[in-house]
């Protein structure tokens, strides 16, 4: 089964994880810097490596190297807040907290889980990451107060961005389709009501006495649960559809819901255990399935429509607006938009693997053969059929300012930005007190000037 939010996965981040620990093993806990007045304990690395392991986080270079040197960044960008007097969000700490405890508490199996693995109470931890979170967004805040500092964006910049830049080093604007579309669902209610059907079976060969976890490991459509039987593992509610949390959370455990419908297809569910706001269930989905019938009434009545619109006895726009089932485009012709940008032309990566096949060999203003494909709602998308016209492409090319300068304009604002903030670092380095213990003196940082703040080895 797929979550409404990602679950996290248990890590130990393999070989390069645990060789890069036994340097910092039979270690008593010692600041290992001192960032002006602020502290970073050689604790607070390990638990963040703990933290970073519970929630899947695997990194190319030494972890711990990484970590000491954002905690000093993080240290001068939260002194700086302090002095402009910045403050944050107490409710957006709150959410931002309550995320981190389902992933955590999810990923180790409930609060026992938490506090074994981080030998703390689950209360203290929460106190921890808090205040973790709390400078965390002073940090960010920030980081946005220097982007924000500076100059607007002008024309004449992004001209001299191009004059300065070798023609290598410039952005490559990326192929882009602009595409309309024309839509046929198949019949939605006969297919739901046939899934019902079985699903209704197989809870009545439960109730009658034979095994949940069985019959989930021969029936069950989330390949991820049915080789277990069906069991999810203890999780958060949080993680999961509200019609799916709903339901398992009224069931005493062993008893079997009713059937339950969420946008990943139809349920039955057996609570396993309940404690607080978690619970283990099992549960077997099924999606509905679509008959040839369907495909071929479906293609049936797009051929006509495709016809009709080549031969001009109706244009693609009218024949949109009449007979497409997708109400994000009929009224605007037919006319495909990003759902994330809002944009009308999408780069290969952007569109339906179904879609594109459909278009790639396709001149302007032509129209494909009807295709099965995916609409964008829920996770993996809905059974679709259509016809597309392919309204325009913008070939792969380096991008120019009379014809990418939107593209380019963020691209030098960016540029600009993080060459401020880098700025920034780099002068509070300087003038900042710091000191580097030289356990990490072998870190390859990305800033050079930490080099200068190593104390000298006992």
């Amino acid at each position: 089964m797929k979550f409404k939010t990602a679950i996290v996965a248990l890590s130990l981040l393999g070989s390069c994880l645990s060789a890069s620990a036994q340097k910092y093993q039979n270690i008593i806990d010692k600041s290992v810097a001192v960032v002006g007045g602020e502290l970073i304990t050689l604790s607070e690395i390990e638990q963040e490596v703990q933290m970073m392991s519970a929630r899947g986080y695997a990194s190319d270079r030494n972890i711990r190297c990484e970590l000491l040197e954002n905690m000093m960044r993080s240290k001068l960008f939260l002194m700086q807040a302090r002095i402009d007097s910045l403050t944050v969000n107490q409710d957006n700490v709150e959410a931002q907290l309550a995320q981190q405890m389902d992933q955590v508490r999810t990923a180790l199996g409930g609060d026992d889980g938490v506090a074994s693995y981080f030998g703390k109470p689950v209360y203290k931890l929460r106190q921890e990451w808090r205040k973790q979170i709390e400078e965390s967004s002073l940090m960010q805040e920030e980081q946005q107060n220097i982007a924000q500092a500076v100059p607007e964006i002008t024309p004449y910049d992004v001209r001299q961005y191009i004059d300065s830049s070798a023609v290598d080093r410039l952005p490559v604007v990326p192929i882009k389709y602009k595409l309309s579309q024309i839509c046929i669902y198949p019949d939605r209610e006969a297919a739901a009501l046939a899934v019902k059907e079985r699903l209704l079976s197989i809870r009545e060969r439960i109730i009658n006495g034979e095994k949940f976890a069985t019959l989930a490991r021969l029936y069950s459509e989330d390949p991820g649960s049915a080789r277990k039987g069906g069991e999810l593992g203890m999780a958060s509610k949080s993680i999961f559809w509200p019609a799916f949390s709903d339901a398992a959370m009224s069931l005493k455990p062993g008893a079997i819901s009713q059937i339950v419908e969420t946008p990943d297809g139809f349920h039955i569910i057996e609570v396993l255990e309940k404690k607080g706001d978690m619970f283990n269930a099992r549960h077997i989905l099924l999606k509905p399935k679509y008959t040839t019938e369907d495909r071929e009434k479906a293609f049936s009545k797009l051929d006509s429509l495709r016809t009709a619109i080549v031969d001009t006895l109706i244009s693609f726009e009218l024949a949109a607006r009449f007979y497409s089932q997708d109400p994000a485009t009929r009224t605007n012709g037919g006319q495909m938009a990003d759902p994330n940008t809002g944009s009308a032309y999408f780069e290969i990566d952007q569109l339906k693997p179904q879609d594109y096949t459909a278009v790639k060999d396709l001149e302007p203003g032509q129209i494909s053969e009807p295709v099965e494909s995916l609409d964008n709602e829920g996770r993996d998308g809905n059974l679709v059929y259509k016809i597309l016209r392919l309204d325009g492409i913008v070939p792969a090319h380096t991008a120019t300012f009379e014809h990418d300068y939107t593209e380019l304009l963020g691209e030098v604002r960016q540029a600009k930005q993080m060459k401020a903030i880098n700025e920034f670092v780099t002068s509070k380095i300087k003038e900042t007190y710091i000191k580097i213990d030289p356990l990490f003196q072998d870190c390859e940082f990305q800033l050079e000037e930490w080099k200068s703040k190593f104390t000298k080895a006992d």
